[in-house]
């Protein structure tokens, strides 16, 4: 192995071993799951200060009250709140609720656009989690559950639960 090539693979090698995995979740958006039926998903990348990814880092985040809302071509998370660090933001007026843009390929975004204005659809964030060290969300374009949908999921996850144990207790 010639010289230059063996410091191009060490650069490439010690660039993958980054503060943080591939992919990893920062926070989950399980109330949506529940309440709403997930037609189509998109990565979108996101808008953020300083404070707020050193935040993220320490998995200081709640997504679960957070929604999507397409204002003049463009689209905003509302609700998710990304409590700052005591250390981090000593200098900056950190604003927990800040709406944070959301970055999408234009033809995506007028899809959604032409999706959302039917009714019933909605878009919602699922998830936050890191992608080659930046942070990405995973929209969803969802349709609203009905009450007795809701509670054929919950009757579903009780099922699932009881196969679970009958055949935890089995192979005791």
């Amino acid at each position: 192995m010639s010289q230059a090539s063996h410091k191009a693979g060490t650069q490439a090698a010690s660039k993958g071993s980054a503060r943080q995995p591939a992919d990893t979740r920062i926070a989950d958006n399980k109330k949506a799951l529940f309440n709403y039926h997930i037609e189509e998903r998109f990565e979108a990348g996101m808008v953020l200060q300083g404070w707020e990814v050193k935040a993220l880092r320490e998995g200081k985040v709640q997504l679960t009250d957070g929604y999507v809302l397409i204002r003049e071509g463009e689209l905003f998370l509302i609700g998710c709140l990304i409590n700052p660090l005591r250390t981090a933001s000593t200098h900056v007026s950190a604003d927990s609720a800040r709406t944070k843009k959301l970055l999408l390929h234009k033809d995506q975004i007028r899809r959604l656009i032409g999706k959302v204005e039917q009714k019933g659809h909605t878009l919602v964030p699922l998830n936050l989690h890191w992608k080659a060290g930046k942070v990405k969300c995973e929209v969803a374009l969802a349709k609203g559950k009905a009450e007795h949908d809701k509670r054929d999921t919950i009757k579903e996850r009780e099922g699932k639960r009881e196969v679970e144990r009958a055949m935890k207790s089995r192979h005791r």
